[in-house]
């Protein structure tokens, strides 16, 4: 029976230094979790930010506003960092020492203290004062010459597998570990550095597993799982959609074949000679019938096929409607916390937090002097 609404990280203070990207995304996982996220905006906001009414990576928080090049900025993070349990920032390596709120400041006020740095080239190394965005981090690390087909450029996976994945992901993880730790007897706090140039590597585990054994070839759109294979891909249909086909396994296949009507006619599937062929049949025969038509066919069957629906088509899709994957709040249709517990579910609890809207309540709940004192000053009591 579930004991509470809140998460299972209720209780937890987190304070979120305002960025772009990975780092705000990793803080909204945190505060859909139950945490109580304190994001510590700056006067005018973050360059390629959206209208704030629309941040989703900024549900579930609080903001306060800080101004951490005015005198007593640095003095008013550091009161919130006393109260805290996990810091995040997403500066370039020195930044955060430049304005007073490094480690070595934060830690000397809490010595507890998780302090979760989020860049995309790491705290050191040749490359870690260089400017860089998603799609250079996961091209240095291999993950990017994989995706696309092949003779022709990689294809950009939006920024998925960088930022997200490599980036807040990983930071999520290397946060909640340390927390661990200094939740123990004898623990301490300390600094976690997450590079999106890390975990993007190590998102390829498998693939460099496979790479080695002489199963996997170091060529893009050319292996089991990265579109070479003819039955793992996309394939147009006739009204310009896709259904994305994935049966691997030989029982799924055989189902897959006869479904698709070319049982009797397909080169066998292990002869990879043929492939090419194989793909050609399987593409004519999705080019005779719509998508929905294709859907119909494959629904209620193991085949492993799915149509590929755009952003507007997946929350009415009856799977995610009925496990609520999608779900609206303040009339924006967002992406539901996840993953789901039993005892401690979580849930969208507050919109896209305004800038500077929240820090009376901030100062209040946290019992930072220093912060009540500035509500005042700029009126927002």
């Amino acid at each position: 029976m579930a004991t509470t609404g809140q998460g299972p990280l209720a209780g937890v203070r987190v304070v979120e230094l305002a960025g772009i990207g990975p780092g705000p995304f990793a803080a909204m996982l945190l505060a859909d979790l139950g945490a109580d996220v304190v994001r510590v905006d700056r006067p005018g906001g973050a360059a390629l930010g959206i209208d704030p009414t629309y941040d989703l990576t900024n549900r579930n928080k609080r903001s306060v506003l800080v101004d951490l090049k005015a005198e007593g900025g640095a003095a008013q993070v550091l009161d919130l960092v006393e109260r805290a349990d996990i810091l995040i920032e997403g500066y370039r390596p020195g930044v955060a020492e430049r304005l007073g709120v490094g480690p070595a400041e934060c830690l000397d006020r809490n010595p507890q203290l998780v302090y979760g740095r989020m860049t995309g080239w790491g705290q050191d190394g040749p490359l870690a004062e260089r400017a860089g965005h998603d799609i250079a981090y996961i091209a240095l690390s291999g993950t990017l010459s994989m995706i696309g087909r092949p003779g022709e450029p990689p294809t950009v996976p939006a920024n998925l597998v960088g930022d997200y994945a490599g980036g807040s992901l990983y930071l999520v993880v290397g946060v909640l570990a340390a927390l661990q730790h200094a939740r123990t007897p004898g623990g301490t706090g300390q600094v976690v550095d997450a590079a999106i140039v890390d975990g993007a590597a190590h998102l390829a585990t498998m693939i460099h597993g496979m790479l080695a054994a002489g199963s996997w070839q170091d060529r893009r759109g050319s292996n089991l799982l990265d579109g070479g294979c003819p039955f793992y891909g996309c394939y147009e249909t006739s009204d310009g959609e896709y259904m994305a086909v994935g049966p691997l396994e030989p029982q799924f296949y055989e189902q897959f074949g006869r479904l698709l009507g070319i049982a009797d006619e397909a080169p066998d599937r292990n002869d990879f000679s043929r492939w090419a062929d194989l793909r050609t049949l399987v593409a004519d025969r999705f080019r005779a019938r719509t998508r929905a038509e294709w859907t119909e066919t494959f629904e209620g069957t193991d085949a492993c096929v799915a149509p590929v629906l755009s952003l507007g088509e997946a929350p009415h899709h009856p799977h995610l409607a009925a496990r609520s994957t999608y779900v609206e709040h303040g009339g924006l249709i967002q992406p539901a916390p996840a993953p789901r517990f039993s005892a401690t579910p979580s849930r969208v609890r507050s919109g896209p937090a305004r800038p500077g809207a929240d820090t009376e309540d901030v100062a209040r709940d946290w019992d930072v002097t220093s912060l009540r004192a500035l509500s005042k000053k700029d009126g927002t009591d």
